[in-house]
């Protein structure tokens, strides 16, 4: 089957069930970012196999914190503000992938990730930017979010370069093989680390 079939295919499942976990809340969404987070952390753990009881700390961590970030965002702002983060993420992916493979000259990070493109940095954040912006106004988000969607997909992007540093430095090329045409948990949430911290820190501040 054609790779970009199976990616998207892969995708829309994965989607669907976050949208589902989302919107029945509770116990059952808790339940899913429990499992999500242990998924990573066993793929982190492959990773720095090694490195230093620091790196196996650290990631506990790395992994625990959007997590709860998610769930204080879910039960305390509601599923609006939850949908965002996640459109936030996913279109600075998908935008990021598109425009990589379709404009992609310059490399943004050859010695980290040589598949990553300026072009691509770019190609995200308009995404993130215009679909962020239009589930804030279809929702009635907080306005400060239409400039944070762009920022929040720069710091996607940047958690995505750092699981591909780590990637490297381990000599692997994906963190898992669970997710056909994505690899790894890591590797489809390198992105929502950030965004999901970074979100409920804008709650907690105010700005959403």
């Amino acid at each position: 089957m054609n790779e970009l079939l199976v990616r998207t295919l892969t995708g829309m499942v994965l989607i669907a069930i976050a949208l589902v976990a989302a919107a029945e809340g509770g116990m059952l969404f808790a339940v899913f970012a429990a499992a999500v987070a242990t998924a990573m952390y066993v793929e982190w753990t492959r990773i720095v196999r090694g490195w230093g009881l620091e790196w196996s700390v650290g990631g506990f961590f790395y992994c625990l914190f959007p997590a709860l970030s998610l769930l204080w965002i879910r039960e305390r702002a509601g599923i609006d503000l939850l949908v965002w983060s996640f459109i936030v993420t996913w279109a600075t992916d998908i935008g990021a992938y598109f425009a990589g493979r379709t404009f992609g000259k310059r490399k943004l990070a050859p010695s980290i990730s040589p598949g990553k493109t300026v072009e691509g940095l770019y190609g995200g954040i308009v995404a993130a930017a215009l679909l962020g912006a239009a589930w804030v106004l279809w929702t009635g988000l907080s306005e400060p979010l239409l400039l944070l969607a762009p920022l929040f997909a720069v710091a996607a992007q940047g958690g995505d370069l750092f699981e591909s540093w780590m990637k490297r430095q381990a000599g692997i090329k994906d963190s898992g093989n669970w997710l056909p045409g994505h690899g790894g948990v890591l590797d489809r949430l390198d992105g929502l680390v950030p965004v999901a911290v970074l979100t409920a820190l804008a709650q907690l501040s105010g700005l959403a």
